[in-house]
């Protein structure tokens, strides 16, 4: 098989970079490694920033998005029992976030992929990038005990932090810049109305949570929890009750409890790998970084990867010119850094680490305080939050 761009990765990223290379007329192939049915039955978040809601609608994948998203103007930080709003519309000059969930983003991709007639391989195992320091690089991978090979001009890695694309990269060759925190998040998704219509952020001295939503019908609460903590040890009763305690009163007396139908601990990392291009392969999205999840960052970033990669590709199809995508890597690291920044200030801002005493709790609370007071400090934070420009 040959075609010119070979995507390695069926998740948002290789979808939205495979939709809009089809709608450029530049021809794609993507490989995953499990089925579509899978795919779509992970769970992720769920805030989109303007760029990749402009993203999304550029690719022709955003009308049930708009009908059915929720545009968020603003959302909450809760600490001390008090409860302050950002205003992401005022303080940005009209700028705001769309909750749609990851899932709800792939699947409105792969049905405009189905739709063009592009072709996606799932159940592709031993996938392998080769050559991809030469001017012909090319993938192989296995269906049904069958070998396969795909000849291509470039070859995009889409498939995240434990896919095969960076692990084909010599280490004296990729530099890797990484920090594990000490806690992770408890997460529970119940069929019920959210307690707040726009997300609320938590500090507390028992540590974070936070409300979040799928739909006005569907809710995502978590909490901060140790790495040692067992989903097992974790009733339905003793979550709502923990979150309760870790929210403002009116939020707690107005949170609505139902059995949770999805309940997983995530670890949180913040993880960069750099360069970004190797030849004629790239990585994207989670293939090259990951940040917790605190600033609403990891699809958005993955979507601004993506922009800075097709606009070089359809450079170097259109134009003839390579200067897009000899770019790229300085391009998107430098927004990705600053990402990585915020979702680690968000996160040490946010968290009880163990050993945070009165003292540093205190002093997160006049962090807090000041951020929520100063108009300049507000302002820094919504413009980070919606995301800055590409």
């Amino acid at each position: 098989m040959r075609t010119k761009v070979a995507i390695i990765g069926s998740g948002p990223s290789g979808l939205l970079l495979g939709q809009l290379l089809t709608k450029a007329g530049i021809d794609n192939v993507i490989l995953d490694r499990v089925s579509k049915d899978y795919i779509l039955g992970r769970v992720r978040a769920g805030v989109l920033e303007e760029g990749t809601v402009g993203l999304l609608d550029k690719a022709g994948c955003g009308a049930r998005m708009h009908e059915e998203g929720l545009p968020h103007d603003g959302f909450s930080l809760a600490f001390d029992g008090r409860d302050h709003r950002i205003d992401l519309l005022g303080l940005t000059g009209g700028k705001r976030v769309m909750v749609y969930g990851q899932t709800e983003v792939t699947r409105d991709l792969m049905e405009q992929r189905e739709r063009d007639g592009s072709v996606t391989i799932y159940e592709a195992s031993d996938v392998e990038p080769h050559d991809f320091d030469t001017t012909t690089p090319y993938v192989t991978y296995r269906t049904d005990g069958i070998s396969h090979r795909i000849d291509c001009d470039f070859i995009a890695g889409c498939d995240g932090f434990h896919g095969p694309s960076r692990k084909a990269v010599p280490e004296r060759a990729i530099r890797v810049f990484e920090k594990v925190y000490p806690f992770g998040w408890l997460g529970i998704l119940a069929e019920v109305a959210p307690v707040n219509h726009e997300l609320i952020y938590a500090n507390h001295p028992s540590g974070f949570a936070l409300c979040s939503m799928r739909s006005p019908t569907r809710s995502r609460y978590y909490v901060q929890c140790t790495l040692e903590e067992k989903i097992e040890d974790w009733s339905d009763d003793r979550f709502w009750d923990e979150l309760r305690r870790r929210l403002p009163a009116h939020h707690a007396e107005a949170l609505v409890t139902a059995p949770s139908f999805e309940k997983s601990i995530a670890p949180l990392r913040s993880f960069v790998a750099e360069p970004m291009r190797f030849g004629t392969m790239f990585l994207v999205g989670d293939a090259a970084h990951i940040v917790p999840p605190t600033g609403a960052k990891g699809l958005n970033l993955a979507a601004s990867d993506v922009y800075y990669l097709f606009e070089g590709l359809q450079q170097f199809y259109g134009e003839r010119s390579s200067a897009g995508i000899d770019a790229y890597s300085g391009k998107a690291l430098a927004r990705v850094w600053k990402a990585v920044r915020f979702s680690w200030w968000m996160t040490t801002m946010m968290h009880r680490f163990p050993d945070t005493d009165e003292f540093d709790q205190k002093i997160q609370e006049a962090e807090l305080d000041y951020l929520t007071h100063s108009r300049a400090a507000s302002t820094a934070l919504a413009e980070n939050y919606v995301g800055l420009p590409y």
